[in-house]
């Protein structure tokens, strides 16, 4: 049961990384004028997408300093999903292999 946790706890870290990589993808098609941003469904899903991340993305902003319009903090949290996952296999491993 435990174990089945952490598989969950993978899987929306998962697609928490997915939502990541494509919001800075469609970020980057914006600003180079690649889509169109008067589409309202690619507006609607980027405004969503922005939503969901801005929260995320609001504290890493915070301590990282400026560097000049590059924004690092998706990769930063991206680095840090990486490390949470490595931690909870570490942690199911250890579970698995004591019996539980």
């Amino acid at each position: 049961m435990l174990i089945a946790l952490f598989d969950i706890a993978d899987l929306l870290l998962n697609i928490l990384a997915w939502v990541i990589i494509i919001q800075v993808i469609l970020s980057w098609l914006f600003a180079f004028n690649v889509l169109n941003t008067g589409s309202g469904a690619v507006r609607t899903i980027t405004m969503a997408l922005d939503r969901l991340t801005a929260p995320l993305y609001r504290p890493i902003r915070a301590v990282l300093p400026d560097f000049g319009g590059i924004d690092f903090s998706p990769l930063v949290l991206l680095l840090l999903i990486k490390i949470l996952q490595m931690l909870l296999h570490g942690a199911e491993r250890s579970l698995y292999y004591q019996g539980l």
